[in-house]
């Protein structure tokens, strides 16, 4: 008779470190930090800000720091939907001439048919939003580059700018609508200010900061939010599960012409007329102000807060060179250099943020 063996009993290994596949192993806080994409451009428009309050004395000055975050505003009001599109995966080069076509839309419609100025303004906003659908579904439906589409609407919308005032107006610019029935009241809410301890500030400044924490909130506490993420990582993989992709990129689209046609009203309530060869370069700012930022041209990356900051230092240096008595020929190459630099910050943050 055989004896059945016993197994042998072992004890289990000693636990030994825990290890890590690099995914949930607890990075340095200041490496967290430097992944979001706002910190970069806040470091540089700190550094930039200081710069300027030693090199230029009369920036100390509340008067001179309000009209550099007017100048900032003008432009930051536009670059946040232009954000939003761009982290959607997708550009518009028509954004700075539609600012115009906005501003003119509202004039000569008001003014040549004796209207009250509120009824341009509607319209206004009704051609701005019907441009920016158009760029979407052409992007959307016929898949060419939102680069090439909103190439196009650009040299359209130049064109037609020039064309229809000389024709309506006989002139470049038109009417002044200063004394029309409305007027007042649409300056209120487009182009007034204010005073804060005796400095003067405009209303564009309280917006500019009101939509930015609106836009960040969109971003980062709704499903639509997700849905201008997914569509500039992957729109087929976002697709696939079930997001709106149509939806989402031409309702980007019209978001760059709601932005389009309040930067124009603000124009045309604060000068009174419009220059109808004016706006053409400015789609460059827009977009540069969002890249310093910390968007990326291939999409799905991207805040709404850097472009705040990148807005920032464009009227940082707008004004900072004129407060410094410097040529202001300069102000072009200085930004040019700064968005170099801004882009080289960006690559090297986010690549310190992700090297293990």
């Amino acid at each position: 008779m055989t004896q059945q063996a016993e197994p042998a009993v072992t004890a289990p290994p000693a636990p030994g470190p825990k290890q890590s596949d690099g995914r949930t192993s607890q990075r340095p806080l200041a490496l967290r930090l430097l992944a979001r994409p706002e910190v970069g451009v806040f470091l540089g428009a700190a550094a930039v800000y200081v710069f300027f309050l030693i090199a230029a004395p009369p920036v100390r000055e509340g008067s001179a720091m309000s009209t550099i975050l007017y100048q900032s505003s003008t432009i930051g009001i536009m670059a946040l939907p232009v954000a939003l599109l761009m982290i959607g995966g997708e550009f518009d080069l028509s954004a700075g001439v539609a600012v115009i076509t906005s501003a003119l839309t509202a004039s000569m419609l008001a003014y040549q048919l004796t209207l009250n100025v509120w009824a341009g303004v509607f319209a206004a906003l009704i051609v701005s939003l019907a441009i920016g659908f158009f760029n979407g579904w052409m992007v959307v439906k016929t898949g060419l580059p939102s680069f090439l589409v909103t190439l196009g609407s650009f040299l359209i919308l130049q064109g037609v700018n020039l064309a229809v005032t000389k024709l309506v107006t006989t002139n470049v610019a038109t009417d002044d609508i200063s004394s029309m029935d409305g007027f007042d009241q649409a300056k209120k809410i487009f182009a007034s200010s204010f005073q804060v301890g005796g400095v003067t500030v405009k209303i564009t400044i309280v917006y500019w900061l009101v939509f930015a924490a609106l836009a960040t909130w969109v971003l980062l506490r709704t499903k639509y939010g997700n849905w201008i993420f997914a569509v500039g990582g992957n729109k087929d993989s976002a697709r696939a599960v079930g997001v709106p992709v149509t939806f989402t990129k031409i309702s980007l689209f019209m978001l760059v012409g709601f932005g389009a046609w309040f930067v124009g009203m603000h124009q045309l309530f604060t000068f009174n007329t419009v220059q109808s060869g004016e706006g053409v370069g400015q789609e460059l700012i827009y977009i540069a102000a969002a890249v310093i930022g910390g968007c990326l041209l291939t999409g799905g990356y991207g805040s709404a807060i850097g472009p705040v900051f990148g807005a920032f230092m464009f009227g940082m240096v707008n004004q900072g060179i004129v407060f410094a008595g410097w040529n202001p020929d300069w102000f072009k190459a200085f930004l040019g250099v700064m968005l170099l630099g801004a882009v080289l910050i960006n690559l090297w943050v986010r690549q310190s943020a992700t090297r293990r």
